[in-house]
C-alpha cells in the first residue's frame, strides 16, 4: 500500500509539472572543446569549464576515474563540486536541463557510467539541482534496474529540486535500487 501511495504521490507531481509549464533541453559537453582551468601533471587529474544553456557554465573534473560536474558561475564552490559517485565512473555526453515556465533551469539530469572492483557495470541518473539556493545531487536513479529512468528523473527533478536544502539534504535514490550505484 505504501509504494502504491508513493506512486500516486509522484503521479500528482508529474501532472503539476506539466501544468506549470515545466519542460526540457538539452546541451552537449565535449571535453575536448571545453578550457583546461586545472590540470595536474602527478595525479592526471584535471578540470575544465565547458559551456552550457545560455550563460550558465557547466564546470568538470576527473580525478582518481571518479567524475565530478557542477553548474553555474560559482560552480566550483557548489556542494555538487565536491559530489560523484562511489565506484570508478565517467559521464556522458547529453545533459538534459529541467526548465520551469520562466525559461530558467532548476535541475539537470546527467548520466554516469559506473564500474565497480568486482567488474559490474552500472548506469545512473544524476539529478542535481541548479540556480539560486546552491547546485548539489538531489536524487539518483538505476538506469538499468528502471525502464522508466528517465521519466522518474524527470519527476524527481520536478519534485524535489526546488524546495531541495544543498547545506543539509542528503539525495535520494529515486526508483529501484539495483546496484548500479
Amino acid at each position: 500500500m505504501h509504494r502504491l501511495a508513493i506512486s500516486a504521490l509522484w503521479l500528482l507531481v508529474a501532472g503539476q509539472a506539466a501544468a506549470f509549464g515545466q519542460t526540457s533541453t538539452y546541451t552537449k559537453i565535449d571535453l575536448d572543446t571545453c578550457a583546461v582551468v586545472s590540470r595536474d601533471t602527478e595525479s592526471g587529474s584535471m578540470a575544465w569549464s565547458c559551456p552550457g544553456l545560455n550563460d550558465i557554465p557547466v564546470w568538470v573534473a576527473e580525478g582518481d576515474l571518479r567524475y565530478l560536474v557542477s553548474f553555474g558561475k560559482d560552480a566550483r564552490r557548489q556542494v555538487a563540486a565536491s559530489q560523484t559517485l562511489p565506484p570508478f565512473n565517467r559521464i556522458n555526453d547529453t545533459i538534459e536541463w529541467r526548465l520551469g515556465a520562466d525559461g530558467r533551469p532548476y535541475a539537470t539530469i546527467l548520466r554516469w557510467f559506473t564500474e565497480f572492483d568486482d567488474g559490474r557495470q552500472g548506469q545512473v541518473l544524476v539529478v542535481t539541482r541548479t540556480g539560486q539556493g546552491g547546485t548539489c545531487h538531489v536524487a539518483y536513479v538505476d538506469a538499468l534496474a528502471n525502464s522508466d529512468a528517465n521519466e522518474l528523473a524527470r519527476q524527481a527533478a520536478d519534485g524535489l529540486s526546488p524546495g531541495f536544502d544543498c547545506r543539509s539534504a542528503t539525495p535520494v535514490i529515486f526508483g529501484k535500487a539495483g546496484g548500479s550505484r
